[in-house]
């Protein structure tokens, strides 16, 4: 039987540790949606928080949780941006040494991001990151940080749905962007913890639908390789411990198509005055593809991040 990579203790934990170097996000809502889907759907805004997106939970209970020796070692991490910049920010509170190995086509914002941050950056292929993490840590000896495969990273980007549920109680749905799955993993130990009965929903483009293909075979399938979407922080395949949390948690599964989550970010923007990267978007866009199922319920949404350069605005 499957079984969760963290307990709800742990999420809890972590809700502690971090609390001195996290933004309690706000929760937004908007009655044009409401009156589009016929649910009561409220955004946990992790667009707003540090390094602009809900990383910046996980990789802080991951560093702040390290022994003394490993901290001094330093940490090291691959990334297409925001878990790299979430690492580069917990490791400057910590004051100890952080390396991002980062694709060569990641978004400049990006970029600009974890450099500002402090951390070393070391480019690598979009197939090669783990290779340049490897070599990186034979010759410095850093701590690796996994961008969601690590339980301390799971747990602390749990607390993001902790404060959802404390701030606007029961929910019938609770649904996030799902890539490596840290995110959906640490949502889903708070909620079934919380609200046993809710059905937890992870957002996945259609273009990158390993973590769909994963949850109906019974087996982790590989990432898709030179996919075309605008999604660019969920284009990781699930790793073991993501896996085996949503098999047990039971999570389901909806594909979203690229104009749908276009669509999704420029309501955020023009009608909620939110900047939320595509992404981030997955979850709007998932409501709507859900349809009649969404009737009537109190929907909880994780809005993941909102890094973006805004290229993917129609010209």
């Amino acid at each position: 039987m499957p079984q969760p990579a963290a307990s709800f203790e742990d999420v809890l934990a972590a809700a502690e540790r971090i609390f001195p170097h996290v933004h309690r996000t706000p929760v937004a809502t908007s009655s044009t949606l409401r009156s589009e889907v016929d649910a009561d759907v409220f955004f946990k805004c992790e667009n707003l928080q540090k390094v602009g997106a809900f990383k910046a939970r996980g990789a802080l209970n991951a560093v702040l949780s390290l022994s003394a020796e490993d901290a001094d070692r330093g940490v090291v991490t691959h990334s297409s941006g925001n878990h790299g910049a979430a690492l580069a920010y917990a490791a400057a509170i910590r004051r100890i040494p952080c390396t991002v190995v980062m694709p060569d086509n990641a978004p400049q914002v990006k970029i600009e991001a974890v450099r500002g941050y402090g951390a070393t950056i070391e480019f690598c292929t979009q197939l090669g990151r783990e290779e340049a993490t490897a070599e990186v840590i034979a010759r410095t000896g850093a701590t690796m940080v996994h961008p969601f495969n690590n339980a301390a990273v799971i747990a602390g980007q749990g607390t993001a749905a902790l404060e959802l549920i404390d701030d606007v109680g029961n929910l019938d749905i609770v649904i996030t962007p799902v890539g490596g799955g840290g995110l959906m993993s640490g949502t889903a130990i708070t909620t079934r913890n919380l609200l046993p009965d809710a059905r937890i929903i992870g957002a996945e483009p259609a273009e990158v639908d390993d973590a769909y293909r994963s949850l109906q075979t019974g087996e982790i399938q590989p990432r898709v390789v030179s996919p075309d979407t605008l999604a660019d922080g969920l284009l990781t395949a699930l790793g073991d411990l993501t896996f085996a949390t949503l098999q047990w948690a039971g999570i389901e599964i909806q594909l979203v198509d690229e104009p749908e989550i276009v669509a999704a970010a420029l309501f955020h923007i023009h009608r909620m005055k939110l900047v939320v990267e595509p992404s981030g978007a997955v979850g709007l866009a998932a409501i709507r593809k859900l349809g009649e199922a969404v009737a009537g319920k109190r929907v909880g949404v994780i809005i993941s991040g909102g890094n973006t350069d805004l290229s993917w605005l129609p010209g």
